[in-house]
């Protein structure tokens, strides 16, 4: 099923227009006919990559199901300044009750797209993949997650069942009762099922070495410099993936990935990405 007519996005759309209190627009009710009839565009204002043309369509028939909304840009292609993604014919009284709402998905998830291909941009040419996190804001996760796609990056756990990644502060509960990173990852294995990937986070090249030994799948460089990753990789030695996180910018990361890094996550695609601007020109 698309995104768009599942559930629980559905249900995302009618709480949101319900939050907006569409349906009971004063200023529309007090100045707009409900018999006046119109067209309007919707119109890229910024350079940036398209996402979430189909939630926009979807907030406007779910305002008015008799409004004709056409699409002329796929998700995932780059836009400017002029470009029209949509145009809309009907009901002038339901665009204007549906255009807030719908903006604001579009905007934040081409932001998100447009951040994330920036990052994809940067390491061109290198074999790091750019990852998200699950840094989302809460109710959005797999919409934001799709916008990262769009931009050409690639998903990391969508959710904590979806696999196994030991953190600072798992690794210091355990340590606190005499296990080591072998100890733990051992447990690990036999305590989680069997088809799960199996992460660890490492602070120093030195406990990135022992994660490697203790066979976990992908190792978690977290917090370190350009230096302290390159020494990491080659400890490793191709023994696991491995993935740089934190501190993260798109002035440093390709330095990053020129350690030989084989992903980098970065929370900001998805917790503090820029809008970009879109807006509703009525005819």
């Amino acid at each position: 099923m698309e995104l768009w007519k599942s559930p629980q996005t559905k249900q995302l759309i009618r709480r949101t227009i319900a939050e907006d209190r569409a349906r009971q627009d004063a200023t529309t009710k007090a100045l707009i006919r409900g018999t006046q009839k119109g067209k309007a565009s919707v119109v890229v204002k910024a350079t940036g990559i398209l996402a979430g043309a189909a939630m926009l369509k979807q907030v406007f028939l779910e305002v008015d199901p008799t409004l004709q909304v056409t699409l002329n840009i796929p998700d995932g292609t780059a836009v400017k300044p002029g470009d029209v993604v949509a145009v809309i014919r009907g009901r002038i009284s339901s665009m204007l009750k549906a255009e807030r709402v719908a903006l604001n998905f579009i905007q934040h998830l081409s932001g998100i797209a447009s951040s994330t291909a920036s990052y994809v941009h940067a390491v061109k040419g290198l074999k790091t993949q750019i990852m998200d996190t699950r840094k989302t804001t809460p109710g959005l996760r797999a919409l934001e997650k799709y916008a990262v796609r769009a931009g050409g990056g690639k998903n990391h756990r969508m959710s904590l069942a979806d696999g196994i990644l030991i953190k600072d502060n798992h690794i210091a509960a355990l340590r606190s009762e005499g296990l080591s990173i072998n100890d733990i990852v051992a447990k690990t294995r036999r305590k989680s099922s069997p088809g799960l990937t199996l992460e660890i986070e490492a602070k120093t090249p030195d406990e990135a070495a022992q994660a490697a030994e203790s066979g976990a799948t992908i190792i978690l460089l977290d917090n370190m410099n350009p230096e302290q990753i390159r020494e990491a990789v080659r400890l490793i030695g191709g023994r696991a993936l491995t993935e740089a996180s934190g501190g993260i910018t798109l002035e440093n990361v390709r330095a990053i990935a020129e350690t030989g890094v084989d992903r980098v996550s970065i929370g900001a695609l998805t917790h503090s990405p820029k809008a970009l601007d879109i807006s509703l020109e009525l005819e």
